[in-house]
C-alpha cells in the first residue's frame, strides 16, 4: 500500500483533487506563516516576492522520513559498527584533500585560531566532513525545503523557525540564488542552519559580509565562532585512542544522569572520571597528546570491548553540539589529527 506522502506526491504530479486539496493547505499555511514573519520584522516585500512562487516539495519529505528517526512507527535500529563508517568518512582522499586546504590556508587558519582558540585541524574537518571542503553544498532552494517541511508537521516549530530565518537573510540581501543546500536546510561551507547563520557566521576576510557560500575565510571563522559559542575550551584535544581491559566492570561507570538532548547518542558515554581514575582501572591511552591525570574525561567503545575505546574530553561534547552523532564526531576528530600531521 502506498504511504500516504506517496499518494500525495503522486497526486501533485498528476493534478489530481488531493493535489489541490493540499496545495490549498499548504497556501493557507503559507499565509499563517506570513503574518508571523511580520510580526518578527520580515518585510513584506520579501513576503511578497518569495511566497507567492512557492510549492510543496515531496521529494523532501520522503528524504525526511527515510532519516533514522524520521519515520516515529519505525522500531528502533541496532547501533551499527563504527569502523565501516571511519574507514568511509577517514579515507585517504578526505585526509589528504584536508592537508592540502591546511597547508594552503595556514596563515589564515592561524589568525582564527589565535583569535578563538579553536584548533586549525578541528575546523578543516569540520569543512570536510559537511561539504568536502566545498565540492557540494546541497542544491536544494531552502525556502520551498523548510517551508514543505514546516508544513509536513512533525517538526513544525523548529521548520518554521527556520524558514523565517530564511527570509530575514534575503532581506540582508542574501539572494534566493544562493539560499541552496540540503533538503533539510543546512546551507554552505559549514552547513549552517539560516538561525545559525544570523546569530553565528563571522566575516573572516573583512569586506564586512559573512559569505559563507564562496569564502573560505569566513566559513572557517564562523565555525570557529560557533566552537567558541557552544564552549570549546582552548588547549585540550577532543579526545584519545585508548585500551580498556576485558575485567572492566562496565556498569559500574554507567552514566547516571539522562542527556536532555540526543539521550541515545549520551547514553554510550560513561560518567566522568580523572584519568588517574581510569588508569587505576586499567585504561590505558595508547596514542595522541598526553593527557593531565586530573583531567575528568568520559569512554566510549564505539565497536565495543575488545576494540579501539576513546577517552574524550568536554572539548568532545562541543563537536556533538555540531551534530549529535557518536560517529560524526569521533570522525571528525580522527580526521583533523590525520590533517594536522601535515604541520
Amino acid at each position: 500500500m502506498r504511504s500516504f506522502f506517496a499518494a500525495a506526491a503522486l497526486a501533485l504530479c498528476i493534478g489530481a483533487p488531493g493535489a489541490a486539496q493540499d496545495d490549498a493547505g499548504f497556501q493557507s499555511f503559507l499565509q499563517q506563516v506570513r503574518q508571523r514573519a511580520l510580526a518578527e520584522g520580515v518585510t513584506a516585500r520579501t513576503l511578497d516576492q518569495t511566497l507567492p512562487t512557492l510549492t510543496f516539495n515531496p521529494r523532501v519529505i520522503a528524504l525526511d522520513r527515510s532519516q533514522p528517526g524520521g519515520n516515529p512507527n519505525a522500531p528502533p535500529s541496532a547501533i551499527p559498527a563504527f569502523a565501516p563508517y571511519r574507514l568511509k568518512h577517514v579515507d585517504a582522499d578526505r585526509i589528504n584533500r584536508g592537508r592540502a586546504k591546511y597547508q594552503a590556508l595556514r596563515p589564515l587558519l592561524a589568525r582564527v585560531e589565535a583569535q578563538t582558540g579553536v584548533p586549525e585541524s578541528i575546523m578543516v574537518a569540520i569543512w570536510g566532513h559537511e561539504t568536502n571542503y566545498g565540492a557540494y553544498t546541497g542544491d536544494f532552494d531552502l525556502v520551498r525545503s523548510l517551508a514543505t517541511l514546516a508544513y509536513e508537521g512533525r517538526r513544525r516549530e523548529l521548520f518554521t523557525g527556520e524558514l523565517i530565518a530564511t527570509f530575514k537573510m534575503m532581506d540582508r540581501g542574501i539572494p534566493r540564488s544562493t539560499l541552496k543546500g540540503s533538503w533539510a536546510g543546512a546551507t554552505g561551507y559549514p552547513q549552517f542552519l539560516p538561525s545559525i547563520y544570523l546569530r553565528l557566521a563571522r566575516d573572516g576576510d573583512g569586506d564586512g559580509k559573512a559569505d559563507i557560500w564562496t569564502s573560505d575565510a569566513d566559513a572557517l571563522a564562523s565555525i570557529a565562532n560557533y566552537f567558541v559559542n557552544a564552549g570549546w575550551r582552548p588547549g585540550r584535544p577532543w579526545g584519545v585512542p585508548a585500551s580498556a581491559p576485558p575485567y572492566l566492570d562496565r556498569t559500574a561507570v554507567d552514566a547516571k544522569v539522562t542527556a536532555p538532548r540526543c539521550p541515545r547518542v549520551h547514553d554510550r558515554h560513561t560518567r566522568w572520571l580523572t584519568v588517574a581514575e581510569w588508569r587505576s582501572k586499567g585504561v590505558t591511552q595508547t596514542g595522541g597528546p598526553r593527557l593531565r591525570d586530573d583531567e575528568l574525561v568520559t569512554l566510549l567503545e564505539p565497536d565495543g570491548p575488545g576494540a579501539t575505546a576513546y577517552l574524550l574530553t568536554g572539548n568532545y561534547r562541543v563537536i556533538l553540539d555540531y551534530n549529535c552523532s557518536n560517529f560524526y564526531a569521533l570522525s571528525v576528530g580522527l580526521l583533523a589529527d590525520a590533517v594536522a600531521q601535515a604541520s
